[in-house]
């Protein structure tokens, strides 16, 4: 149950890594 946790948590983290990544792209623009 825990280990399950875990994945769930970093899954939730790389998605928000890339919705900073998308927004930094727009503020280059």
């Amino acid at each position: 149950m825990g280990s399950v946790k875990k994945k769930r948590r970093k899954k939730i983290a790389k998605h928000k890594r890339r919705k900073q990544l998308k927004a930094q792209r727009h503020k280059k623009k």
